[in-house]
């Protein structure tokens, strides 16, 4: 290898790790202090609080994969924080680390085929970073593009330590997210097959996933170690298992949002596009991910090359299409959406310049109509909408809403609970815990959905054992459904807070339930 090859090598990588942090940097400037949510982000936030207290994710509160959580808590504790910029700042590390991958993909998928291009490097960059939102699901949007660059580095050069490499990752992001490993796996069948089309043949694919396997059981590995020395939590991970097969279940679905059901007549002109392309991204969705898997399919037996990175991604994108469609509004879309995003531009990037620069301007035009509205940086340039707010010593910029919601929080607690005792909010605000330093007296933090009588009764043990100083419940019918409020999907549970507690008068809002504890409850 020549001097020339060796700084070729370093380089590609370097400039792609500083493009991805300035580009999270310039995000974090603008948008870094805005917004806040109760809701989802306060349950990331929540469970990075109880992991830096010694709490185990799933086993002492409802809780993601525990991969996030360590992560998270690591970087806190780093950072001597538990406050909610501290955990934003641990997101967007690894947000860096995703942005640099899919860019360095893109960049070699470049370089064989056209001079290479740090303003395409650029856009691309952009329009990834656009895609990442909710801000709270950026280890979910990351992990779907480490899978595709794992599978990437299987192809470019198969080999047996390559399989055990791919099979690794699958098994390490698994441990920030099961329906990961499950999509890695999907995924990665795929490619174990399309890369014995025509060669090794099934004694091949054989051998190959062998290690392939092997690497998914090392990388899987954290989840046995936590269930072999921290007791119980093997029994309370099987739970959760086996919670998702009697929901039968892994979402609360939506109508999928078809261009053709857009009603131009009563939204504005930028609105009816921006939900008309959203609905254009959801066809594009499973018809690019068969078209690519055929595509790819028939190239691989006429012998013909076919970008690694393409070729993983095409694998990736019906797993992940799955995940848009299971809940199809703009969060779960984004979150599907990165295999299609990066086989997308690393087809473009390897087009003659005519082609190339119409076509990434076009994906990053459609990306930046679509996501501008979402962004909590863009909702907040109407300064009417937005106020400030101090939040674990940090100053925010939330709408107005969330403010008031937070003040009521506060006020409760100064109120009823100034001496440090314990709250119950439920069943949406597991925020509110994070928010006010306080321990939740119930495992389900975010009470979705229904759970058993016995299910139940555990939770008005712990409720009981905790005695909150007061209760909150927030009686919304989510999506539309009145079978999914709190009255109807815990029933026990609610019965036991209006039979132990003293409802008050004048609440702010009808939808807000608000109790204090009667002085005969235990």
């Amino acid at each position: 290898m020549t001097l020339a090859t060796r700084q070729n090598t370093w380089c590609e990588p370097f400039i792609a790790l500083m493009l991805a942090a300035v580009i999270v940097l310039f995000a974090f400037l603008w948008q870094g202090h805005t917004g806040f949510s109760l809701w989802d982000e306060g349950f990331l936030w929540y469970g990075a609080q109880r992991v830096m207290l010694g709490e185990v994710p799933i086993q002492d509160f409802m809780a993601y994969d525990p991969g996030r959580y360590y992560w998270s808590a690591a970087f806190m504790t780093a950072v001597g924080s538990s406050g909610i910029m501290a955990l934003r700042l641990a997101i967007d590390c690894f947000q860096v680390l995703g942005i640099f991958v899919g860019l360095l993909l893109i960049s070699r998928t470049m370089k064989p085929y056209a001079k290479y291009s740090l303003g395409f490097l650029v856009v691309a960059g952009i329009i990834l970073a656009l895609w990442m939102f909710p801000r709270h699901k950026i280890f979910d949007l990351s992990l779907s593009v480490f899978l595709t660059g794992a599978l990437s580095f299987l192809i470019a050069k198969p080999s047996h330590g390559r399989y055990f490499v791919a099979g690794l990752c699958v098994g390490l992001v698994a441990f920030f997210g099961r329906n990961h490993g499950l999509y890695g796996i999907a995924g990665s069948l795929g490619c174990l097959i399309w890369l014995s089309l025509s060669t090794t043949g099934v004694r091949g694919f054989i051998q190959s996933g062998l290690y392939w396997g092997l690497g998914v059981v090392v990388g899987f590995s954290p989840i046995y170690m936590m269930a072999l020395f921290i007791p119980g939590f093997g029994t309370a991970f099987l739970d959760s298992v086996r919670l998702i097969f009697e929901m039968k279940t892994t979402n609360i679905s939506l109508p999928v949002p078809w261009p053709w059901k857009v009603d131009f007549s009563s939204n504005s002109f930028v609105e009816s596009v921006r939900q008309a392309l959203v609905g254009v991204f959801f066809i594009l969705l499973p018809a690019f991910g068969f078209g690519s898997v055929l595509w790819v399919t028939v190239q691989r037996f006429r012998k013909l090359s076919v970008p690694p990175a393409f070729v993983a991604s095409a694998f990736l994108t019906l797993p992940y299409a799955h995940y848009a469609y299971s809940r199809a509004d703009i969060g779960h879309l984004a979150q599907g959406l990165f295999p299609f995003l990066l086989a997308c531009l690393t087809l473009i990037s390897v087009q003659t310049s005519r082609l190339k620069w119409p076509l990434v301007l076009t994906l990053a035009a459609s990306s930046l109509w679509i996501m501008s509205a979402y962004q909590p940086g863009a909702q907040c340039l109407d300064q009417a909408r937005c106020v400030s707010i101090d939040i674990s010593d940090s100053s925010l910029s939330v709408d107005s809403n969330t403010a008031n919601d937070i003040e009521l929080l506060r006020t409760l607690t100064s109120t009823y609970a100034a001496n440090g005792q314990n709250i119950l909010v439920t069943p949406f605000w597991p925020g509110a815990y994070a928010l006010l330093n306080r321990k939740a007296p119930m495992w389900s933090i975010y009470a979705l959905w229904p759970r058993s009588v016995e299910f139940q009764r555990e939770e008005i043990s712990r409720i009981q054992a905790s005695a909150p100083a007061f209760a909150f419940v927030f009686d919304f019918a989510l999506d539309g459904r009145d079978d999914l409020r709190f009255k109807n999907t815990y029933p026990l549970i609610y019965k036991y807070i209006t039979d132990h507690f003293e409802k008050l008068p004048d609440s702010p809002s009808p939808a807000y339930e608000i109790y204090k504890a009667r002085k005969e409850n235990p």
